[in-house]
Protein backbone atom coordinates (compact mmCIF):
# COMPACT_ATOMS: atom_id res chain seq x y z
CA UNK A 1 0.00 0.00 0.00
CA UNK A 2 1.62 3.49 -1.01
CA UNK A 3 1.43 5.95 2.22
CA UNK A 4 -1.98 7.54 0.21
CA UNK A 5 -3.53 4.54 0.75
CA UNK A 6 -3.13 4.11 4.29
CA UNK A 7 -3.55 7.83 4.62
CA UNK A 8 -7.48 7.72 2.92
CA UNK A 9 -8.06 4.15 4.87
CA UNK A 10 -7.22 6.02 8.30
CA UNK A 11 -8.74 9.83 7.94
CA UNK A 12 -12.33 9.02 9.48
CA UNK A 13 -10.49 8.63 13.03
CA UNK A 14 -9.24 12.03 12.37
CA UNK A 15 -12.63 13.78 11.94
CA UNK A 16 -14.01 11.62 14.53
CA UNK A 17 -11.40 12.66 16.88
CA UNK A 18 -12.05 16.51 15.83
CA UNK A 19 -15.62 15.99 16.23
CA UNK A 20 -15.27 14.74 19.63
CA UNK A 21 -12.80 17.58 20.29
CA UNK A 22 -15.44 20.10 19.64
CA UNK A 23 -17.67 18.21 22.16
CA UNK A 24 -14.86 18.47 24.99
CA UNK A 25 -14.29 22.39 24.17
CA UNK A 26 -18.19 22.37 24.12
CA UNK A 27 -17.88 21.06 27.81
CA UNK A 28 -15.75 23.54 28.98
CA UNK A 29 -17.86 26.13 27.22
CA UNK A 30 -20.61 24.87 28.77
CA UNK A 31 -19.58 24.76 32.27
CA UNK A 32 -18.41 28.52 32.41
CA UNK A 33 -21.42 29.84 31.29
CA UNK A 34 -23.57 27.99 33.27
CA UNK A 35 -21.69 28.28 36.72
CA UNK A 36 -21.39 31.59 35.67
CA UNK A 37 -25.45 32.37 35.44
CA UNK A 38 -26.34 29.67 38.46
CA UNK A 39 -23.93 31.95 40.68
CA UNK A 40 -25.13 35.37 39.19
CA UNK A 41 -27.07 37.20 41.81
CA UNK A 42 -26.42 40.77 40.75
CA UNK A 43 -22.83 40.44 42.44
CA UNK A 44 -20.03 40.77 40.25
CA UNK A 45 -17.90 38.60 42.82
CA UNK A 46 -20.54 35.82 43.13
CA UNK A 47 -20.36 36.07 39.09
CA UNK A 48 -16.98 35.05 38.85
CA UNK A 49 -16.36 32.36 41.12
CA UNK A 50 -19.20 30.72 39.40
CA UNK A 51 -17.37 31.10 37.01
CA UNK A 52 -14.05 29.78 38.01
CA UNK A 53 -15.83 26.40 39.54
CA UNK A 54 -17.75 25.82 35.71
CA UNK A 55 -13.94 26.82 34.39
CA UNK A 56 -12.97 23.71 36.92
CA UNK A 57 -15.25 21.63 36.58
CA UNK A 58 -15.02 22.22 32.47
CA UNK A 59 -11.35 21.00 32.68
CA UNK A 60 -12.28 17.98 34.62
CA UNK A 61 -14.63 16.66 31.80
CA UNK A 62 -12.08 17.88 28.80
CA UNK A 63 -9.70 15.80 30.82
CA UNK A 64 -12.11 12.83 31.28
CA UNK A 65 -12.81 12.77 27.73
CA UNK A 66 -9.71 12.52 26.97
CA UNK A 67 -8.28 9.83 28.64
CA UNK A 68 -11.65 7.89 27.95
CA UNK A 69 -12.29 8.83 24.11
CA UNK A 70 -9.68 10.96 22.28
CA UNK A 71 -6.37 8.75 23.36
CA UNK A 72 -8.25 5.69 22.40
CA UNK A 73 -9.14 7.31 19.02
CA UNK A 74 -5.73 8.13 18.02
CA UNK A 75 -4.26 5.01 19.84
CA UNK A 76 -6.80 3.08 16.94
CA UNK A 77 -5.67 5.33 14.18
CA UNK A 78 -1.85 4.94 14.62
CA UNK A 79 -2.87 1.19 15.41
CA UNK A 80 -4.42 1.20 11.35
CA UNK A 81 -1.41 3.04 9.92
CA UNK A 82 1.17 1.21 11.70
CA UNK A 83 -0.69 -2.11 9.92
CA UNK A 84 -0.98 -0.84 6.47
CA UNK A 85 3.07 0.33 6.31
CA UNK A 86 4.17 -3.45 8.25
CA UNK A 87 1.65 -5.47 6.10
CA UNK A 88 0.92 -3.85 3.47
CA UNK A 89 -2.92 -4.23 3.54
CA UNK A 90 -5.90 -3.11 5.59
CA UNK A 91 -9.57 -3.89 5.69
CA UNK A 92 -11.55 -3.00 2.92
CA UNK A 93 -14.27 -1.89 4.90
CA UNK A 94 -14.94 -1.10 8.68
CA UNK A 95 -11.05 0.20 9.05
CA UNK A 96 -12.51 1.97 11.99
CA UNK A 97 -14.14 -0.69 13.61
CA UNK A 98 -10.85 -3.03 13.82
CA UNK A 99 -8.82 0.08 14.98
CA UNK A 100 -11.32 -0.14 17.99
CA UNK A 101 -10.88 -3.15 18.38
CA UNK A 102 -7.09 -3.50 18.12
CA UNK A 103 -7.08 -0.87 20.84
CA UNK A 104 -9.50 -2.96 23.05
CA UNK A 105 -7.57 -5.67 22.63
CA UNK A 106 -4.10 -4.92 23.33
CA UNK A 107 -5.13 -2.06 26.33
CA UNK A 108 -7.73 -4.06 28.30
CA UNK A 109 -7.25 -1.43 31.22
CA UNK A 110 -7.22 2.30 30.47
CA UNK A 111 -4.49 3.08 33.24
CA UNK A 112 -1.87 0.77 31.08
CA UNK A 113 -2.46 2.56 27.79
CA UNK A 114 -1.85 6.07 29.48
CA UNK A 115 1.15 4.36 31.59
CA UNK A 116 2.77 3.26 28.36
CA UNK A 117 2.12 7.20 26.88
CA UNK A 118 3.62 8.62 29.58
CA UNK A 119 6.65 6.69 29.87
CA UNK A 120 7.07 6.63 26.12
CA UNK A 121 7.36 10.51 26.25
CA UNK A 122 9.66 10.41 28.95
CA UNK A 123 12.11 7.88 27.11
CA UNK A 124 11.95 10.57 24.10
CA UNK A 125 12.19 13.63 26.60
CA UNK A 126 16.10 13.53 27.68
CA UNK A 127 16.44 13.58 24.08
CA UNK A 128 15.42 17.61 24.10
CA UNK A 129 17.42 18.33 27.17
CA UNK A 130 20.42 16.89 25.34
CA UNK A 131 19.98 18.35 22.18
CA UNK A 132 18.83 22.20 24.28
CA UNK A 133 22.44 22.01 24.93
CA UNK A 134 23.59 23.30 21.42
CA UNK A 135 21.54 26.01 21.50
CA UNK A 136 22.99 27.24 25.21
CA UNK A 137 26.61 26.59 23.83
CA UNK A 138 25.99 30.06 21.24
CA UNK A 139 25.69 31.87 24.55
CA UNK A 140 23.73 35.36 25.99
CA UNK A 141 20.57 36.05 24.06
CA UNK A 142 21.23 34.63 21.16
CA UNK A 143 22.00 31.32 23.12
CA UNK A 144 18.40 31.25 24.36
CA UNK A 145 17.15 32.08 20.95
CA UNK A 146 18.73 29.40 19.32
CA UNK A 147 17.26 27.01 22.40
CA UNK A 148 14.02 27.87 22.35
CA UNK A 149 13.50 27.25 18.66
CA UNK A 150 15.57 23.64 19.20
CA UNK A 151 13.24 23.00 21.86
CA UNK A 152 9.78 24.11 19.66
CA UNK A 153 11.54 22.04 17.09
CA UNK A 154 12.45 18.99 18.99
CA UNK A 155 9.05 18.80 20.89
CA UNK A 156 7.35 18.41 17.11
CA UNK A 157 9.59 15.81 16.00
CA UNK A 158 9.40 13.72 19.45
CA UNK A 159 5.76 13.90 19.35
CA UNK A 160 5.85 12.10 15.52
CA UNK A 161 8.15 9.62 17.21
CA UNK A 162 6.07 9.30 20.72
CA UNK A 163 3.10 8.32 18.03
CA UNK A 164 5.90 5.86 16.42
CA UNK A 165 6.61 3.96 19.26
CA UNK A 166 3.19 3.82 20.10
CA UNK A 167 2.68 2.69 16.91
CA UNK A 168 5.17 -0.17 17.29
CA UNK A 169 3.72 -1.07 20.72
CA UNK A 170 0.07 -2.09 19.00
CA UNK A 171 1.69 -3.76 16.66
CA UNK A 172 4.36 -5.98 18.26
CA UNK A 173 1.03 -8.10 20.17
CA UNK A 174 3.30 -11.26 20.48
CA UNK A 175 5.05 -8.83 23.44
CA UNK A 176 4.19 -7.36 26.57
CA UNK A 177 3.49 -3.44 26.67
CA UNK A 178 6.03 -2.62 28.40
CA UNK A 179 8.95 -4.64 26.19
CA UNK A 180 6.99 -2.86 23.37
CA UNK A 181 7.11 0.07 24.43
CA UNK A 182 10.88 -0.14 25.39
CA UNK A 183 11.79 -1.53 21.37
CA UNK A 184 10.45 1.51 20.27
CA UNK A 185 12.87 3.60 22.11
CA UNK A 186 15.73 1.22 21.27
CA UNK A 187 14.65 2.13 17.17
CA UNK A 188 14.77 5.20 17.73
CA UNK A 189 18.28 5.62 19.67
CA UNK A 190 19.75 2.91 17.37
CA UNK A 191 18.76 5.02 14.27
CA UNK A 192 20.14 8.50 13.67
CA UNK A 193 19.32 7.71 9.91
CA UNK A 194 15.66 7.77 10.59
CA UNK A 195 15.67 10.65 13.21
CA UNK A 196 17.17 12.86 10.05
CA UNK A 197 15.09 10.58 6.98
CA UNK A 198 11.86 12.29 9.31
CA UNK A 199 12.94 15.87 10.32
CA UNK A 200 12.31 16.56 6.34
CA UNK A 201 9.39 15.01 5.92
CA UNK A 202 8.09 16.67 9.21
CA UNK A 203 8.98 19.98 9.08
CA UNK A 204 9.12 20.40 5.12
CA UNK A 205 5.45 19.12 4.57
CA UNK A 206 4.72 21.64 7.54
CA UNK A 207 6.19 24.44 6.24
CA UNK A 208 4.80 24.01 2.91
CA UNK A 209 1.33 23.61 4.43
CA UNK A 210 1.72 26.51 6.44
CA UNK A 211 2.66 28.48 3.74
CA UNK A 212 -0.29 27.37 0.85
CA UNK A 213 -2.94 27.10 3.73
CA UNK A 214 -2.02 29.66 6.13
CA UNK A 215 -1.68 32.11 2.91
CA UNK A 216 -4.98 30.82 1.21
CA UNK A 217 -6.63 31.51 4.68
CA UNK A 218 -5.07 34.88 5.17
CA UNK A 219 -6.15 36.05 1.82
CA UNK A 220 -9.78 34.82 2.04
CA UNK A 221 -10.27 36.09 5.51
CA UNK A 222 -8.96 39.33 4.42
CA UNK A 223 -10.69 39.69 1.03
CA UNK A 224 -13.77 39.01 3.78
CA UNK A 225 -12.94 41.24 6.73
CA UNK A 226 -11.83 44.18 4.43
CA UNK A 227 -15.57 45.02 3.97
CA UNK A 228 -16.42 45.84 7.31
CA UNK A 229 -13.84 49.23 7.64
CA UNK A 230 -16.29 51.37 9.93
CA UNK A 231 -16.08 47.57 12.45
CA UNK A 232 -12.69 47.81 12.71
CA UNK A 233 -12.31 51.76 13.16
CA UNK A 234 -14.66 51.50 16.10
CA UNK A 235 -12.56 48.36 17.48
CA UNK A 236 -9.51 50.27 17.53
CA UNK A 237 -10.86 53.14 19.34
CA UNK A 238 -12.29 51.30 21.85
CA UNK A 239 -9.27 49.46 22.30
CA UNK A 240 -7.26 52.52 22.38
CA UNK A 241 -9.33 53.88 24.90
CA UNK A 242 -9.81 50.77 27.29
CA UNK A 243 -5.61 50.50 27.49
CA UNK A 244 -4.94 54.08 28.04
CA UNK A 245 -4.02 55.17 31.34
CA UNK A 246 -2.44 51.50 31.91
CA UNK A 247 1.22 50.84 31.97
CA UNK A 248 3.52 50.48 28.72
CA UNK A 249 2.71 51.69 25.86
CA UNK A 250 -0.19 50.49 23.10
CA UNK A 251 1.32 49.00 20.17
CA UNK A 252 0.83 50.67 16.61
CA UNK A 253 -0.79 48.16 15.08
CA UNK A 254 -4.20 49.23 17.72
CA UNK A 255 -4.11 52.51 16.58
CA UNK A 256 -4.43 51.65 12.92
CA UNK A 257 -7.44 49.91 12.28
CA UNK A 258 -5.62 48.11 8.71
CA UNK A 259 -3.04 46.72 10.83
CA UNK A 260 -5.63 45.93 13.35
CA UNK A 261 -7.48 43.87 10.52
CA UNK A 262 -3.99 42.38 9.69
CA UNK A 263 -2.89 40.90 12.56
CA UNK A 264 -6.93 39.96 13.09
CA UNK A 265 -6.78 37.97 10.28
CA UNK A 266 -3.17 36.76 10.54
CA UNK A 267 -4.21 35.18 14.24
CA UNK A 268 -7.45 33.51 12.75
CA UNK A 269 -5.64 32.27 9.70
CA UNK A 270 -2.94 30.12 12.37
CA UNK A 271 -5.84 28.83 14.49
CA UNK A 272 -7.95 27.46 11.42
CA UNK A 273 -4.81 26.09 9.89
CA UNK A 274 -3.40 24.46 13.51
CA UNK A 275 -6.78 23.01 13.03
CA UNK A 276 -6.46 21.76 9.28
CA UNK A 277 -3.19 20.71 9.06
CA UNK A 278 -4.14 18.67 12.64
CA UNK A 279 -6.63 16.73 11.27
CA UNK A 280 -6.01 16.39 7.68
CA UNK A 281 -2.22 17.26 6.83
CA UNK A 282 -0.50 15.64 9.70
CA UNK A 283 -1.92 11.98 9.43
CA UNK A 284 -0.46 12.47 5.87
CA UNK A 285 3.34 13.08 7.68
CA UNK A 286 2.55 10.61 10.62
CA UNK A 287 1.97 7.72 7.69
CA UNK A 288 5.73 8.03 6.49
CA UNK A 289 7.07 8.91 9.22
CA UNK A 290 5.98 5.52 10.90
CA UNK A 291 7.04 3.30 7.45
CA UNK A 292 10.49 4.61 7.80
CA UNK A 293 10.60 4.01 12.06
CA UNK A 294 8.94 0.65 11.47
CA UNK A 295 10.73 -0.51 8.46
CA UNK A 296 14.09 0.44 10.62
CA UNK A 297 12.39 -2.09 13.47
CA UNK A 298 11.63 -4.64 11.09
CA UNK A 299 15.22 -4.62 9.51
CA UNK A 300 17.25 -4.93 12.85
CA UNK A 301 14.16 -6.31 15.26
CA UNK A 302 15.44 -4.98 18.80
CA UNK A 303 16.68 -7.68 21.41
CA UNK A 304 16.63 -7.95 25.08
CA UNK A 305 20.03 -7.06 25.05
CA UNK A 306 19.28 -4.08 23.40
CA UNK A 307 17.14 -2.95 25.38
CA UNK A 308 19.04 -3.74 28.65
CA UNK A 309 22.31 -1.35 26.93
CA UNK A 310 19.06 1.10 26.63
CA UNK A 311 18.46 0.58 30.41
CA UNK A 312 21.99 0.66 31.38
CA UNK A 313 22.36 4.29 30.13
CA UNK A 314 19.20 5.17 31.31
CA UNK A 315 18.21 4.05 34.49
CA UNK A 316 14.74 5.89 34.29
CA UNK A 317 13.62 3.92 31.98
CA UNK A 318 13.99 0.95 33.30
CA UNK A 319 12.23 2.18 36.20
CA UNK A 320 9.39 2.65 34.07
CA UNK A 321 9.69 -0.67 32.62
CA UNK A 322 9.47 -2.35 36.18
CA UNK A 323 6.29 0.22 37.10
CA UNK A 324 4.78 -0.94 33.68
CA UNK A 325 5.37 -4.50 33.67
CA UNK A 326 3.92 -4.29 37.66
CA UNK A 327 0.68 -3.20 36.39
Amino acid sequence: MTNFQVYRKTLAFSFIDFGFGLISLALLIGSCTAGFFIADNGEGSRALIGLAIGFVVGIILMIAMSYLVLNRIKAAQIAMMTKGVADNELPESGVVKAGFNEVKGRFAKITVFFLVTGAIKSMFRQVGRAINGVGRVVGGQAGDTVTSVIDSAVQILLAYLTDCCLGWVMYRKDEGVAKAACEGAVIFFKSGKTLFRNIGRIFGMGFLSFLLVGGALFGGLYAILSNFPNMWQTLSNEIVQAMQGGEGEIPEFIYNPTYLMLFACGILAIIIWSMIHSVVMRPFILVGVLRNFVAVGLKDRPTEADIKELENKSPKIARLRQKMESK
